[in-house]
């Protein structure tokens, strides 16, 4: 009877963990001058994160937008500029998540934001290398990781081979052949 039921709980706990957390991983995809990149979102430990980055997807915020800032063994930034390197209007900065459990590592999503751990809005990076630094420690607040790419990292590996330099009102590290998201889809269920 013992063993009956401990075999019975071990598997239920893939879905006891689903249903205490309440949130299943959200997948959007960009499809990039370069290529495909899909991203699996972690609901359940950057909920705000994860719904704000699928809002601006669903309302087509991303579509159109470049990857402004590339910075090979760093990070890949974009989310938040036009073509033309006109800043796109965004809705009111999230909470940072910073100190969910989530580390920037190489492939990993976070929110991009400025100074102040609490401004994040739309734009967003995905991390070429471990960059541990960027995690929250005392005091350090972090940057949020919500989510990683699941395909489409050599797409990653491309665009950071571009040759960078200046563009628009950027220092030094814009793709000098424009990398652009044609379209972020959130994958439907």
């Amino acid at each position: 009877m013992k063993r009956t039921l401990a075999a019975a709980l071990l598997l239920a706990l893939p879905f006891l963990a689903h249903s205490q957390t309440g949130a299943a991983p959200v997948r959007v995809t960009l499809d990039t001058t370069q290529g495909k990149i899909v991203l699996e979102l972690d609901a359940a430990k950057a909920p705000k994160s994860t719904a704000n980055f699928v809002e601006y997807a669903r309302s087509g915020h991303y579509d159109g937008t470049v990857f402004h800032r590339i910075i090979p063994g760093f990070m890949a930034q974009g989310g938040g500029f036009g073509q033309d390197y006109r800043q796109k209007p965004t809705r009111a900065p999230i909470a940072n998540e910073g100190g969910n459990g989530l580390k920037n590592k190489r492939g990993t999503v976070a929110m991009a934001r400025t100074s102040d751990p609490d401004s994040a809005t739309a734009q967003f990076f995905i991390n070429l290398v471990d960059n541990g630094f960027l995690d929250r420690s005392p005091g350090n607040d972090g940057y949020a990781v919500f989510g990683k790419v699941v395909e489409g990292m050599d797409v990653v590996d491309k665009m950071a081979a571009i040759p960078t330099g200046r563009g628009g009102p950027f220092g030094t590290d814009v793709p000098q052949t424009p990398v652009i998201i044609q379209k972020a889809t959130v994958a439907e269920k």
